[in-house]
């Protein structure tokens, strides 16, 4: 259970359906899209290709300010205030640090989001009547691996995101009950480990 959590330390897809070449209308869409959004909250669904599964909410704040908080039994918070990314193991009290350049989901955290430049590339792209995929690869940064988002078409609005670790596991994060750019208290971005502990466990939805 704690694997699957690690993993969206390093964050999002790969996929198979009806392949195209993105239009630089298709780019500019998702771009528009991403830039559009300051806040957004969603519960999301984790799921990797080893069977694991985990639940829980999101909370994304431009600029990078993201918080994750792993439902019971996970035991897992993944906390983003602008500066790093703390990780942290309720069940063992432990804490990690992870620099934002060493997760691909920082493209969604950026104020302004620039796809097909010297940095970041397309790799793939599939548009389906009801859903659009673009995969993307950063050039410098060969260790994070291809990540593809999924944006549903009507209304345009991301749904999925997906990485492959380098240990060649697939993990897929859906979001549902999607709310962006409501209000989000900057409380939510700052790490408290007494806080953290007094809290009560959330637990998975049946």
């Amino acid at each position: 259970m704690k694997q699957i959590a690690k993993i969206l330390a390093v964050f999002l897809l790969f996929s198979t359906s009806a392949h195209a070449a993105a239009t630089k209308e298709d780019i500019q869409k998702v771009e528009n899209y991403l830039n559009s959004i300051q806040t957004l909250s969603a519960d999301f669904v984790q799921i990797a290709s080893n069977g694991e599964k985990v639940e829980g909410r999101l909370y994304i704040k431009k600029p990078n300010k993201i918080r994750m908080e792993y439902n019971a039994p996970s035991n897992i918070l993944i906390v983003g205030n602008g500066d790093y990314i703390v990780y942290y193991d309720k069940e063992l009290d432990q804490i990690t640090n992870i620099d934002y350049e060493d997760i691909p989901a920082a493209l969604i955290l950026a104020n302004t989001v620039k796809i097909n430049n010297q940095d970041l590339k397309v790799t793939n792209f599939i548009k389906d009547p009801g859903m659009t995929k673009i995969s993307l690869k950063y050039n410098k940064a060969q260790e994070l691996g291809p990540f593809t988002l999924t944006f549903a078409n009507n209304p345009f609005e991301l749904k999925q995101w997906k990485v492959i670790t380098p240990q060649s596991l697939e993990v897929s994060l859906s979001l549902y009950d999607t709310v962006t750019d409501a209000t989000l208290n900057d409380t939510l971005f700052t790490f408290s480990k007494r806080t953290e502990q007094n809290k009560t466990p959330k637990h998975r939805r049946k």
